[in-house]
């Protein structure tokens, strides 16, 4: 790739990890041209012709993303949500809010937090039963579905590391996506990929570790610097649960699929970590109609 690329990725790159660690700051177009060392008349035509979306929606998504798992995972107040998440106003944070989630905030929290999440204390057998209730109705709730399948071959992914929480990871698939979509890699059978290797109730958040992949036919598959890496997914029978709605949502799934569905179903989890694919793009479409197949690796 032509050098004048590999510097625009890298200082798109910098923008990127820059944007994330500013959600809750004014964005304004100077300072991210200073950041990115690009004259603020093209920042944003280079983005949007490298990212395929404009800075702008980026960050929208990115704010609204990260208010929706503050109202999922903590108790902060309403006001204290828009705030972290760079809205001034509660006002036009409830009024974005609304219009991408189809529930006003409040609303929105109401109808999905689980209340575990923040439980300290080992829970008494009355607890664990309240509990597996709450996760069969979140199943009846969602209309989780899932399928046994068999994987026919290995899975060779070009992967962006990711450390931290996992609803961070948006940040590594944004990098991984600028550079594939600089060297033009993608095509009819890309599938993108989510690797996640701990158990985000039983591991400190800066612990996670996670990684964003793309499936790459390997004919087209160009060396690697670092920070990416190669992966493989072993082929072999997994069970499937097919999710549609909000990224924040899918907790309580991962908690019915290994606390009620596994011990249930007769089969015996592998020592592998799950995956997730994204069937879909978040650039494109709303939260509510975002679709994720959840792969569990089985013996």
């Amino acid at each position: 790739m032509a050098v004048s690329k590999v510097r625009y990725e890298s200082r798109l790159q910098k923008l990127i990890d820059y944007i994330y660690s500013h959600l809750n700051e004014s964005l304004d177009l100077i300072t991210m041209a200073e950041v990115a060392g690009i004259s603020q008349y093209h920042l944003h035509r280079i983005y949007t012709s490298i990212y395929g979306e404009s800075l702008s929606s980026m960050i929208k998504r990115l704010r609204l993303h990260k208010s929706a798992g503050l109202l999922v995972n903590t108790d902060l107040a309403i006001e204290e949500v828009a705030k972290q998440s760079g809205y001034r106003h509660l006002q036009s944070f409830s009024r974005a809010f609304s219009a991408e989630f189809g529930l006003p905030p409040v609303g929105f929290r109401q109808q999905r937090q689980v209340k575990t999440n923040h439980q300290t204390h080992l829970l008494t057998p009355h607890e664990v039963a309240r509990e597996k209730m709450s996760m069969q109705d979140a199943k009846l709730n969602n209309e989780f579905s899932v399928t046994l399948e068999q994987v026919e071959q290995d899975l060779a992914l070009v992967a962006y590391p990711h450390q931290g929480s996992y609803m961070n990871i948006g940040q590594a698939f944004e990098k991984l996506l600028g550079w594939a979509g600089m060297r033009q890699l993608f095509d009819q059978d890309s599938r993108m990929m989510g690797v996640y290797f701990h158990d985000p109730d039983n591991t400190p958040e800066q612990d996670l570790r996670s990684l964003a992949g793309l499936t790459l036919a390997l004919e087209k598959q160009p060396s690697l610097d670092a920070p990416l890496e190669q992966y493989q997914i072993d082929a072999g029978k997994y069970a499937v649960l097919h999710f549609k709605g909000p990224y924040a949502d899918m907790h309580s799934a991962y908690r019915w699929f290994f606390g009620t569905w596994l011990p249930e179903s007769g089969h015996e989890v592998a020592d592998k970590p799950p995956f997730e694919e994204y069937l879909n793009d978040p650039r494109q479409v709303p939260p509510s109609e975002l679709l994720t197949d959840i792969y569990m690796p089985l013996k």
